[in-house]
This record gives C-alpha cells, structure tokens and sequence, in this order.
C-alpha cells in the first residue's frame, strides 16, 4: 500500500514539474517574443476630440478655395502637390477623392507615415504602411458622394486640401526584400502604434485629429 502511494505521489509529482516547466516555458518565450512599449491611448474619443469647426478654421487658413473638378485642381499644381504611394504611405484606390495636398498636408503625411514606420522598428514590430483612405474633394466628389452618403458633408475639410483620412482598420504590410514572408502584426496592435504617432503629433500642435468610428479612419487637418 504505501508502495502505491509512493508511486501515486511521484506521478503527482512529475506532472506537477512537467506542467510548471511548460508554463514557465511559454511564458518565457511569449516575454522574448512580444513587442514592448505599446501603450496607445486611454480612449480614442477622448484623444481625438478635434470637432470640425476646429479643422474647418484651420482648412480655410492653410488651405486653397474649394474647387469645382478635377481639371481645376491640375491647373492649381504649385498651390498643391500630387500625392502616390510611396516608401512611407499606401494610397487606396480613391472613389470620392483626388490625390492632391497642400505642401504643409504633404509634409504631414509623410511624417505619420515615417514615424509610424519608425515606431513600429522600435517596438520590435515588423513593418507595416498606413493606408490614405480619402484626399481632396471637389465640389462634383462631393455631389456624388452626396448621393451615396447623406450624412457627408457639403462643406467638408477635405474640400481645401489641408485634410486626408487614414484607416486605422487596414494597413499596408512591407514583404521581406528577399522574399521571405514577415510575420504579420494584428490591426489592433498597429491601430494602437497609430494612435501614439498621432496623439505625439496633435499634442506638437502639427495637426487635429477627429476619429471616425463608422469610417474607420483618423480624420487628420495640418495647423
């Protein structure tokens, strides 16, 4: 009898050590693996309040006078600059919108871009570009977005050039030069490295910011 209890025991034992050791293991290895310093902000709402009678002050300070089609914005380079994807940003495929800034909108973009790119490299995180979702509207864009949305505004930001949004649901991952596949980083986690690079640019006073809950974007104005 106390034979058996011995073994019992041992058993008890054993697996106790074995099950201990795993967990200890996994832990370890998820303290290894994990990214760090990813904090993002307490409440998206909260840190980005900008409403838009606050953008549209700004748009009408920096911006170009609304303009009525696309032609007119071509003839309007100098004043504003055309945007494409690049090494910082991905450009979506545009329905409602042209791709075309101000130079101080320009500059913006480029900088979120290249600090969420810096960021991510700092936290452990691989590479991934942010998604421009929405640039200028002319005054036609915003008839035929009209029809579709009814809620778009008539009078939008977007119309000066000073404004563009960014998804915070999709994002453009970076492939491996020589071809072997990155690992891929969740939404959530680059929502949340987005979230820093543009709480640290509203608070530099380099822009307002609005979150567009239905949109799924960061709706961004340069000051």
């Amino acid at each position: 009898m106390k034979n058996k209890q011995r073994i019992l025991l041992g058993g008890i034992i054993a697996c106790t050590t074995i099950f201990l050791f795993g967990a200890c293991k996994k832990d370890n290895s998820m303290i290894l693996n994990d990214p760090h310093n990813i904090h993002g902000v307490i409440s998206y709402k909260r840190s980005f309040p900008d409403l838009n009678a606050t953008h549209m002050k700004a748009a009408k300070t920096l911006g170009i006078r609304p303009i009525s089609s696309r032609e007119e914005a071509e003839r309007s380079i100098g004043r504003l600059e055309k945007i494409a994807t690049c090494d910082t940003y991905h450009l979506d495929s545009l329905t409602h919108s042209i791709p075309y800034l101000v130079p101080k909108a320009n500059a913006l973009l480029q900088r979120i871009g290249q600090n969420f790119l810096d960021s991510l490299t700092a936290k452990g995180l691989n590479p991934n570009k942010v998604i421009v979702t929405s640039v200028l509207r002319t005054q036609n864009d915003v008839k035929r977005l009209r029809n579709v949305n009814g809620n778009a505004s008539a009078n939008s930001t977007h119309c000066y050039g000073t404004t563009f949004d960014v998804s915070w649901k999709r994002f453009k991952k970076i492939e491996e030069h020589e071809g072997r596949p990155y690992q891929d980083v969740s939404p959530d986690t680059l929502k949340l490295v987005l979230s820093e690079v543009l709480r640290d640019l509203r608070q530099g006073e380099q822009c307002y910011v609005k979150y567009e809950l239905k949109q799924g974007c960061f709706h961004i104005t340069a000051r």
